[in-house]
């Protein structure tokens, strides 16, 4: 297969919310919020930032740094003006799709945290339910549904307020046509409950019964040593999203609910196959002592039925899809992220994939049949098959620059004038 023939569904990347989003938010809840809906504010000093309840939180950094020189990345952006448009700008995003061959992405939140975690210490439940509302049906209408073919719905999970409370959020998201809800790897750092005990089953079952996957992203942040240099950071990530998954693994949910599906997003693959193997091994050594059990089935047998992997370019993992399950593997693109393969995923992809000596038939499940069966998403509902493979988008693309510049800068000023610049004023409320 050939990089032009290949269909691309990521299954995570991210947006950048845009200030835009506040009128949503004030149409979208009840009169007596609408004064405390979240919205953009410019700093003194250029700087944008989010203004939730007389808190400020900035949505930059990292997160937003593709269409930049590399070399630029650590100077993290600290304004609209200083970042792609594709970052915020859905009829952007979707150019920059085009670009880089991509037919559909799942997207996470950026100020709300990754499981709605920015709600953590407001105690105001009445008011996080209705902005967790708004946030997800700003998700589903105004992101997704501008360009119907193009994004995987995901909703915000508002576990902040408990398990019930999530568990009819995820049903009424389901009847929305979204099917993926973002939870947290570690609630009980927000002084919920961990994973193992009944507290979140009201949230599992609803999944269960509506074919909503839940997603775990990384976003757990261990203790590294006081000096350890940044790059430890993205170096580690795979093994802190195995430590999550080991969780999930011993804890009760898979097997008390053997229908679910969940997906580990950002986390790779290469750790899988042992990961596995240790699984049953200390399975076959401890549980006569630990009471763990699976009933007919090996822990690896249950992860493989359950839990969707996936990477951005993990040549290792490729070579050992045997041993993971090549039915759930999927491929992430984590636009904009620093860590992602813009605009060269088709090419990046394809290579790794070519020196892991996989088939064509394993390729498209890799790239778009696992992730479109696991999060319920037809790919060709909109365009046909011929109309959705990267070299058919990328012809759509041709002026679509990706040439990486220094956003912000005065030579790109006009340029951000008409992208950025229509967003936000010096205020933008």
């Amino acid at each position: 297969m050939q990089a032009d023939d290949l269909i691309l569904v990521s299954v995570d990347d991210h947006v950048v919310e845009p200030p835009s989003m506040a009128d949503f938010f004030r149409s979208h809840v009840p009169a007596v919020y609408r004064d405390r809906v979240p919205h953009v504010i410019r700093r003194a000093d250029g700087t944008d930032a989010w203004l939730i309840e007389g808190k400020e939180i900035s949505t930059f950094g990292l997160n937003a740094v593709q269409g930049r020189p590399p070399e630029d990345w650590g100077r993290d952006p600290s304004n609209f003006d200083e970042v792609r448009p594709g970052t915020y700008d859905v009829h952007e995003r979707v150019r920059d799709m085009n670009a880089n061959g991509v037919l559909a992405s799942l997207n996470f939140p950026s100020w709300p945290g990754l499981g709605g975690q920015f709600f953590a210490q407001n105690d105001d439940h009445g008011y996080v339910e209705a902005m967790v509302r708004a946030y997800n049906d700003w998700h589903i209408h105004e992101w997704c549904g501008a360009y119907p073919g193009r994004f995987i719905p995901l909703g915000i999970s508002g576990f902040t307020l408990g398990g019930e409370w999530m568990a009819g959020e995820i049903r009424r998201l389901a009847a929305l046509g979204c099917h993926a809800v973002s939870f947290h790897a570690d609630a009980h750092r927000f002084a919920k409950f961990d994973i193992h005990g009944p507290e979140w089953d009201p949230a599992w079952q609803a999944c269960e019964e509506t074919g909503t996957v839940m997603v775990f992203h990384f976003g757990s942040m261990p203790n590294f040593m006081p000096r350890s240099p940044f790059d430890v950071i993205p170096h580690s990530m795979p093994f802190q999203t195995a430590i999550f998954a080991a969780e999930l693994l011993w804890s009760p949910v898979l097997r008390k609910f053997p229908n679910v599906r969940v997906s580990l997003a950002e986390g790779g693959i290469g750790w899988v196959p042992y990961f596995l193997e240790k699984a049953d091994f200390v399975y076959d050594h401890h549980r006569a002592w630990t009471h763990a059990d699976f009933g007919d089935l090996l822990p690896s047998q249950v992860f493989r039925r359950n839990v969707l992997t996936c990477f951005i370019d993990d040549e290792t993992g490729l070579r050992n899809r045997d041993h993971i399950g090549v039915d759930t593997i999927a491929w992430e693109c984590d636009y904009p992220h620093s860590d992602a393969t813009w605009p060269n995923s088709p090419e990046v992809v394809i290579k790794s994939m070519v020196a892991a000596g996989v088939s064509d038939v394993e390729i498209d499940k890799v790239t778009w049949q696992n992730a479109c069966r696991w999060y319920s998403f037809d790919p060709f509902e909109h365009r046909t098959r011929a109309q959705c493979t990267v070299g058919a988008l990328r012809a759509h693309a041709h002026d679509v620059v990706t040439t990486p510049r220094d956003y912000g800068s005065e030579r790109h000023g006009q340029e951000m004038e008409h992208n950025a610049g229509r967003f936000l004023g010096q205020t933008s409320a």
